[in-house]
């Protein structure tokens, strides 16, 4: 997000920790989706709640009044609070309410100190969505009711993993709002990340990095970035050797395989 709806967005999340203090914060979470899924399927709605013209206080009334008795105060209040702000396009005022959902689904891995393990497996079930393609198709199936893909998903992770993560793979699953499950699985993870203020690189390299190369590597790109890191370290013998590092739309590609790449592009142009 980029100028007003940026600005927005900081002032929702300060507003959105004083809520998450308080509330039970798993049933937030799967409220505040049912509620970004309504604006997903409410055109009208949507646009009407985003357009800067119309009242905050007529929007928050407008919010207030479709939720009530349906959810908590707590998501109420959230959603009041998100609909009164500025938004540059009502895309941007959805995406709100989703990373709302996100941020308290993961509050309670985050208050015992477990938002690395939501983050590493989040990236490890999409590494196993990528070699397993049965399993891929059946939950991208579309003729699968979205409680069937939940089943499957909860048989994979119940018990198994945290239930933050289970709840957020479920969502990308039964709801991926346009976005492959790696797109919806690698996004989720980003705001994880965010939500513990450190960034996310995909390290992707030819053979396994022991534990004090990781180390390395974190301390560089955390003193380059001014931020931890969390490392997601992809083992893929394509890259022939040397490391290709992603954080966020920067590419830093030290991989024997990239430079062949751009010698054939060089040569083909």
């Amino acid at each position: 997000m980029r100028g007003i709806s940026r600005t927005s967005l900081e002032t929702v999340d300060e507003r959105l920790g004083s809520v998450l203090a308080s509330a039970d914060t798993a049933a937030l979470g799967r409220e505040l989706f049912e509620v970004a899924a309504l604006l997903d399927r409410e055109h009208t709605l949507r646009r009407w709640l985003a357009d800067p013209a119309n009242p905050a206080e007529g929007k928050s009334g407008l919010a207030g009044n479709l939720l009530e008795a349906k959810v908590s105060p707590a998501t109420i209040l959230v959603v009041g609070d998100i609909v009164q702000a500025r938004w540059s396009n009502p895309r941007d005022l959805v995406a709100a309410v989703e990373r709302a959902a996100v941020f308290a689904t993961v509050a309670g891995a985050e208050g015992e100190q477990r938002l690395g393990e939501v983050e590493d497996e989040l990236f490890r079930f999409g590494r196993i969505l990528s070699g397993e393609p049965e399993l891929r198709a059946a939950l991208t199936n579309e003729a699968a009711t979205p409680a069937a893909k939940a089943e499957l998903v909860g048989s994979l992770l119940g018990g198994k993993s945290d239930p933050a993560t289970s709840a957020l793979v479920t969502e990308v699953v039964t709801r991926p709002r346009g976005r492959t499950l790696e797109q919806g699985l690698e996004y989720y993870g980003q705001l994880v990340a965010e939500r513990a203020q450190r960034y996310v690189a995909l390290v992707r390299t030819a053979v396994a990095l022991s534990d004090a190369q990781q180390e390395r590597l974190r301390t560089t790109l955390s003193r380059a970035y001014g931020r931890p890191i969390h490392l997601n370290i992809d083992v893929d013998p394509k890259v022939l050797g040397g490391l290709s590092i992603r954080v966020g739309d920067e590419v830093i590609d030290g991989t024997i395989a990239g430079r062949l790449s751009e010698v054939r592009r060089r040569l083909a142009g």
